[in-house]
C-alpha cells in the first residue's frame, strides 16, 4: 500500500506549542560521486503546493515544477557534504552533518525538525523526531526530499563540463553501466567517493598499470 505524505505530523507539533516545524531530508547517499545534499523546509501552511511527494516517486518534470513552488513559497535551507568528507566521516555521519548544517541554517529557526529516517543529527539547536519513511508519510519531509533531489540533480548536470566522460549529467553519480565503464578506463576524478568499494577497485588497478 503506498503511502501518502499529510500534513499531520506538522499540526500535530503546532497543536503541541511547537510553532516552527521543518521537514528535513537528503540526497545522494548511494552515488559514487558527487555530494550529499540535505535539505530543510518550513512549509507555509497558507500556501502548500499540491502534489508533494517523495521525490522518488515523482518524474523530473514533476519535481522540477514543485521545487520552484517550494522556493517560491516555503522557508528552506540547503548544505552540502562532499565526497572528501564522505571518505573523512562516512557517508552516515556526513548525511547527518549536512542535515544538521541545513537546519541551523535556515533563516527562521525551527523549534522541532521532523527528520526522514530513523536518526537524527547530533547537536542540533532544536527538538527534532525521526520518521522512517518519512519523505512518504510528511509533507515538511516530502518538500525537502524534493529540493535535496532538485538541487543535487542540477549539480551533478553542472559538473559533467569539468569532469566529462562519466557521464555525470545523466547518470547523477550513480553506478551505471557507462559510469563504471568510464571509472574502471579513467580511475576516479576527485568527485569520487575513494571509500566506496567500486572506487576503491578502480584506484587499485589503476595503480597496478
Amino acid at each position: 500500500m503506498k503511502l501518502t505524505p499529510t500534513f499531520d505530523f506538522e499540526a500535530d507539533a503546532h497543536s503541541s506549542g511547537f510553532h516552527t516545524v521543518c521537514g528535513v531530508d537528503e540526497a545522494g547517499r548511494g552515488p559514487l560521486a558527487g555530494p550529499v545534499v540535505a535539505a530543510a523546509v518550513v512549509l507555509d501552511t497558507e500556501a502548500i503546493p499540491d502534489g508533494l511527494d517523495d521525490s522518488k516517486a515523482l518524474s523530473e518534470r514533476k519535481r522540477d515544477d514543485l521545487f520552484e513552488l517550494i522556493m517560491l513559497h516555503a522557508t528552506v535551507s540547503v548544505a552540502t557534504s562532499g565526497a572528501a568528507l564522505v571518505d573523512q566521516m562516512n557517508i552516515r555521519a556526513a548525511s547527518l552533518d549536512a542535515m544538521r548544517r541545513a537546519i541551523v541554517a535556515l533563516e527562521t529557526p525551527p523549534d522541532l525538525a521532523l527528520i526522514d529516517g530513523n536518526a537524527c543529527p547530533p547537536e542540533l539547536p532544536c527538538q527534532a523526531t525521526p520518521i522512517v519513511k518519512g519523505d512518504s508519510r510528511s509533507l515538511s519531509i516530502a518538500a525537502a526530499s524534493i529540493v535535496a533531489k532538485v538541487t543535487r540533480d542540477r549539480m551533478m548536470v553542472r559538473v559533467e563540463r569539468l569532469y566529462p566522460g562519466y557521464g555525470f549529467a545523466k547518470s547523477k553519480g550513480y553506478p551505471t553501466k557507462a559510469h563504471r565503464e568510464q571509472l574502471a578506463l579513467a580511475g576516479p576524478c576527485t568527485l569520487h567517493r575513494r571509500t566506496y568499494a567500486p572506487v576503491k577497485a578502480a584506484l587499485s588497478n589503476k595503480a597496478k598499470t
